[in-house]
């Protein structure tokens, strides 16, 4: 019992880090939640976690507002495997065709854990995006959206899509949401690998 609350304290510990770490730009430190073959999959971003980095301390560098809040979290432990759940939302600000707007994104962060040497890690990070919004900073301001555009975004990333690829993101289409196919084979995935699957599923 006391092994497996230790092995709890230690993937929460990394999953709280991961938000501080990045969203300080703290860039060292950050390395350290992930393994060396560690992979994050963002709206704006798909790859392994050491150019995830590298674009995150860019954007942090070119005042890029992307932040990140946590809530409840739960984990799942089978031996040296974890999957952690967090329930999260992601704040981003930018200029949108002149105006200046926050999006925040409700979601959870669903990740492959696994001890190494003794050490828990993040093997991959898949978010899944299960609503937002979008507001002016200025409430006075009326806003023409692009309605072709927006619509072409799934639905749980609709405005936060819709800002990035405004801003010059290329934005990935068919990520998990709170309902469908995306997000059921990423629980299989999970599943697997607790099991001993060779892979933390399919690396989007």
């Amino acid at each position: 019992m006391n092994d497996l609350l230790n092995d709890k304290l230690a993937i929460r510990d990394v999953v709280e880090n991961w938000v501080l770490y990045r969203d300080a730009g703290d860039w060292e430190r950050f390395a350290t939640v992930w393994h060396d073959d560690g992979w994050m999959t963002a709206t704006w971003f798909q790859g392994p976690a050491k150019d995830f980095i590298e674009a995150s301390r860019k954007l942090f560098k070119k005042n890029g507002s992307i932040l990140h809040q946590l809530c409840g979290w739960i984990c799942d432990i089978s031996g040296n495997r974890a999957i952690s759940q967090v329930k999260m939302t992601i704040n981003q600000r930018a200029p949108l065709d002149g105006v200046w707007i926050d999006v925040v994104c409700y979601g959870r962060f669903y990740d492959f854990f696994e001890k190494r040497n003794g050490r828990w890690g993040i093997v991959r990070r898949q978010p899944i995006y299960e609503k937002d919004r979008l507001d002016p900073i200025d409430p006075s301001v009326v806003l023409d959206l692009d309605t072709d555009l927006l619509a072409s975004f799934p639905e749980g990333y609709r405005h936060l899509g819709y800002l990035q690829a405004k801003n010059g993101f290329l934005v990935r289409d068919g990520l998990p949401g709170l309902h469908g196919p995306e997000v059921e084979k990423l629980y299989d995935e999970g599943k697997a690998w607790l099991a001993g699957s060779e892979r933390p599923g399919e690396l989007l």
